[in-house]
């Protein structure tokens, strides 16, 4: 059994720290960019007069950030070759995403806005699982040159992690002797619809409230009558990309149904299971950087003569972080290298309870760091000035978002307990 990791993985970590030196750095200090990750940066990244919607000039930087990456091979490492990707294997996805966050905030990867020089790209393996050829074509390539993007309507205002029980309806109506499906309902927390191409719509198309089927999931258009942003909702971490959205006689033909009919769960599994494990890396990544520089600054700061380090009062709460940075590591790289030795269809069935572990204990760890970090800081921690405070308003949200860590805990208790998973019991 070997830990190490592959020489090719570390010397390609070591690429991707040149190229943030040389390209992406720069970019950061230039024409005050560095606004956007100092303590001014909510204000700088928030058009409180449009909604609270990210600014243009904040978009538009992270966009050039992606340009460089992509020009220079990196921002589609994740994804098939065949799309201009290296086909990068899940274990390197997770190292590199835990690599990135643990050198704190930049221009190189800001999840806020779930930007990377090295992109995370779940559509890709869910329009090749579930899409047709002609959704294959359009979303795929069109996500990679920016002329699609995908939101997401699962949750509902009255319907958040039993997605089982949506108000969300979808029925049979032909216009014009076109075959298609009425649509009418509300979701909450669609991302990124200021500028979604389309809105993957989950909705009941057949079947009783609390049916895993009878779900189906539609590909609208967001300028489709009927379709309206009511608002976008302020949230912990601003800017907000996050909107509450109606569906009122939205009609849709046949060919906008996006996986199998009745069946719409299934793509909304396939989603989660790829953005949960390296969601875990790279809270992983934040909480690893909180911990170093809560030590390094306990090393350095010397109140009554003597360093902060020499308590035990600042030692053990940070030993005990260290500590659990090193085990969710080891569970994190092997549930990843897991994920590489079986088809992203068998996910589900075999390997998610080691996933929602990883990604639930990594979320609630980050925030424990972060916090951590605020209390050793002191009221400089406290203080924008400071990175800690920003950490956790983001990370905080991830105990929620993907699956909060309860229905997660109840994942791994089905298979623990044989109620799903490879050890089911038969009743």
């Amino acid at each position: 059994m070997d830990f190490n990791l592959p020489k090719e993985l570390t010397a390609y970590l070591a690429e991707l720290d040149a190229f943030i030196e040389a390209q992406i750095k720069p970019l950061e200090q230039q024409d005050d960019n560095i606004r956007f990750f100092d303590h001014r940066r909510e204000h700088s990244r928030t058009d409180w007069d449009r909604g609270g919607l990210p600014r243009h000039e904040w978009e538009a930087l992270l966009a050039e950030a992606k340009r460089r990456a992509d020009q220079a091979g990196h921002l589609r490492f994740g994804a098939p070759k065949r799309y201009g990707g290296k086909d990068g294997p899940h274990l390197w996805m997770a190292v590199i995403r835990e690599h990135l966050t643990a050198k704190g905030l930049g221009l190189h990867n800001d999840l806020q806005n779930e930007h990377s020089i090295v992109g995370n790209f779940p559509f890709v393996l869910m329009f090749e699982e579930f899409g047709t050829q002609a959704q294959q074509q359009e979303f795929i390539h069109g996500g990679f040159d920016g002329t699609r993007f995908v939101g997401f309507g699962l949750t509902e205002p009255e319907h958040g992690s039993d997605a089982t029980h949506m108000e969300t309806r979808a029925v049979r109506q032909t216009r014009d002797g076109v075959p298609g499906w009425l649509i009418n309902g509300e979701k909450m927390w669609t991302t990124g619809m200021h500028v979604a191409s389309h809105c993957a719509t989950f909705a009941r198309t057949s079947g009783k409230d609390g049916d895993a089927r009878g779900i189906s999931c539609f590909l609208v258009p967001a300028k489709t009558p009927g379709l309206k942003v009511e608002e976008y909702l302020w949230t912990f971490n601003m800017p907000t990309d996050h909107p509450r959205v109606s569906f009122t006689d939205v009609w849709v033909p046949d060919e906008a149904q996006f996986g199998p009919p009745e069946n719409g769960l299934a793509v909304a599994q396939s989603f989660v299971h790829q953005n949960r494990i390296r969601q875990a890396a790279s809270s992983l990544g934040a909480a690893d950087f909180c911990v170093k520089e809560s030590v390094r600054y306990a090393r350095e700061r010397k109140p009554f003569g003597k360093p902060l380090a020499e308590n035990q009062g600042i030692q053990f709460p940070l030993v005990e972080l260290a500590t659990q940075v090193e085990m969710l590591r080891l569970l994190i790289r092997k549930t990843a290298w897991e994920m590489d030795q079986m088809p992203h269809a068998e996910f589900e069935r075999r390997i998610s309870d080691k996933v929602s572990m990883c990604n639930y204990w990594g979320n609630r760890l980050v925030c424990k760091a972060a916090d951590r970090a605020m209390q050793v800081h002191g009221g400089m921690g406290y203080s924008r000035h400071k990175p800690f405070e920003h950490i956790y308003r983001h990370h905080r949200r991830y105990r929620i978002t993907e699956g909060s860590e309860e229905i997660q805990m109840r994942k791994v208790a089905g298979y623990l307990f044989g109620f799903m998973g490879p050890n089911k019991m038969k009743k």
